[in-house]
């Protein structure tokens, strides 16, 4: 039996790096409607909706004909504002994409949900190898190290795994943070408490981890510009430049 399997994209207005960035303007294009078109384009899912706490992001959907759920109020994080509209959705499958990823690449979202093809996999995310040295060191990219079958071990924003050494270890992995959920395990998850090792790296996959869940990886070697701070924005204008758009 064919799973459903729906795209949720979290858009909040209030990005504290880039306020109002999902609606800024990319070549004629808002960001968020780049993303909306990206996913729906990749033709992978029954379903893809933007879910928003803002009327300018909720009219800018709606205007090209998109689906939009409206968060009821404020939340801590992506997972726990797309948890709220797939509460009301049917479906086996959850992909939660980024608001600020206009140039997601199809293959990234469908070496991720083709995991689910197994039915052990309750959670999966992406990975993609670090050959730079200064990203490996920057805590604002967050690494992960994987067991044999490419099961998380642990996340960190530390340059893992360490190289007494020093140097760049052969098999560094950024995480990037697209994640893809059963939806039971999804709302599930959302229900746990914030865990010590969440709250000392600030990332929630660490709850995951600590919660006992294994969390799948999906190596891809791209996923496109995503769009966190205006150097971003800058370099994602150029792309589309040097694309002749």
């Amino acid at each position: 039996m064919k799973q459903k399997v729906v795209a949720l994209i979290p858009a909040r207005y209030a990005a504290s790096r880039f306020p109002g960035k999902l609606m800024q303007v990319l070549k004629g294009k808002t960001i968020i409607r780049r993303t909306f078109e990206a996913v729906q384009q990749s033709a992978l899912f029954d379903q893809v909706v933007v879910v928003c706490d803002d009327d300018r992001i909720e009219h800018e959907i709606q205007s090209i004909g998109g689906t939009t759920f409206r968060s009821s109020r404020e939340y801590e994080s992506g997972s726990d504002r797309i948890a709220e509209a797939a509460a009301q959705l049917e479906a086996d499958v959850i992909v939660n994409v980024q608001g600020d990823e206009p140039f997601i690449a199809q293959e990234a979202l469908q070496k991720l949900i083709f995991l689910f093809s197994s039915p052990e996999v309750q959670i999966a995310s992406l990975m993609m190898p670090i050959h730079d040295p200064e990203k490996f060191m920057n805590p604002n990219c967050v690494k992960v190290v994987v067991d044999r079958l490419n099961r998380a071990l642990y996340f960190s924003r530390a340059p893992i795994p360490f190289l007494r050494d020093g140097g760049l270890p052969a098999t560094a992995f950024q995480h990037i943070g697209i994640y893809a959920f059963r939806k039971k395990a999804l709302l599930e998850f959302t229900q746990m408490p914030p865990s010590p090792l969440e709250q000392s790296e600030k990332l929630e996959n660490l709850r995951m981890l600590e919660n006992g869940w294994a969390v799948h990886m999906a190596e891809v070697e791209s996923v496109g510009i995503s769009i966190d701070t205006p150097e971003d924005f800058l370099a994602a204008d150029l792309f589309l430049q040097q694309k002749g758009e």
